[in-house]
């Protein structure tokens, strides 16, 4: 991506004008991070290269277009429900990757626990998307499907996010250089009985002007122990859970910040704002 997809075509405030999947994927998608960490795991825990990969909830196919790209014998798998978010990743990332990406690339506009084939060596659900399931009986049945659609050597890679201040009511914002504007990230509400959580994302640009609740979620915050029993119950051989490692601020020594480098933990101390990896092995 690069700065020019977000010049202003119109008049009108620079929130008129932007484009809301392109912020989307500034704000917070890092697929050259997330691929990096799934070879290097992979090969790491198999002994050789993973080629294959289903992206579910894989929304405009970012992750997969990148997928492709790190290697010309890697083929992606995308699976998701919206067929305008998928119309628009079609347009903005997989034509533009070039026809030898396109070809590497299957696109499902069905619900992900309806695809099974092709197997793959990684199915991948990113950026909380699961949590959309929010009873034991949902979720399990989505990770016995994903299951399904592995190959007999294959995982599936979740990432999950967690902390004290989770069950708070917050706002935190990110600056976003490359589009002059501020990312905002809501927990609008946490029910501790059913433990739902609302979130909303939020843009404000540098003329003052926004976008209210671009983007909004209606989640279960399920508990890491949560997910390790229900991957065990859907018959995952072995789960690990992959910790961020935390440095302090340079410029606040009482606030520590996640370097993106992560390694496998079972014992931790908890922190007001923490993001893993979860591995199943199938």
């Amino acid at each position: 991506m690069g700065a020019e997809n977000i010049k202003p075509q119109s008049t009108g405030t620079l929130a008129e004008q932007a484009d809301l999947h392109t912020m989307y994927q500034y704000a917070v998608q890092a697929p050259e991070t997330e691929v990096e960490f799934f070879e290097e795991t992979y090969e790491k825990l198999r002994g050789k290269k993973a080629l294959s990969m289903k992206e579910d909830f894989s929304g405009t196919c970012l992750l997969s277009v990148e997928w492709c790209k790190s290697d010309p014998e890697r083929s992606a798998v995308c699976v998701d429900l919206c067929p305008d978010t998928l119309a628009w990743g079609k347009e903005h990332n997989i034509d533009p990757a070039g026809a030898d990406v396109a070809s590497c690339m299957q696109i499902f506009q069905k619900d992900v626990r309806d695809v099974t084939e092709p197997k793959v060596d990684i199915t991948c659900a990113m950026n909380f998307s699961f949590c959309i399931f929010k009873t034991r009986d949902e979720l399990r049945g989505y990770f016995e499907k994903a299951r399904d659609g592995l190959k007999d050597d294959g995982m599936l890679i979740l990432d999950m996010f967690g902390g004290t201040e989770c069950l708070d009511e917050l706002e935190e914002e990110t600056e976003m250089d490359e589009v002059d504007a501020t990312y905002i990230w809501e927990h609008k509400s946490f029910n501790p009985i059913n433990n739902d959580i609302l979130c909303h994302i939020h843009f404000e640009f540098s003329d003052g002007s926004r976008m209210d609740e671009a983007f909004t979620y209606d989640w279960r915050l399920w508990s890491l122990q949560e997910l390790r029993e229900l991957l065990e119950e859907a018959g995952y051989s072995k789960v690990r859970v992959y910790w961020e490692i935390f440095e302090e601020d340079d410029e606040d020594d009482d606030e520590l910040e996640g370097t993106g480098e992560f390694y496998e933990a079972t014992e931790v101390e908890n922190q007001e704002s923490w993001q893993v990896y979860i591995v199943a092995d199938k």
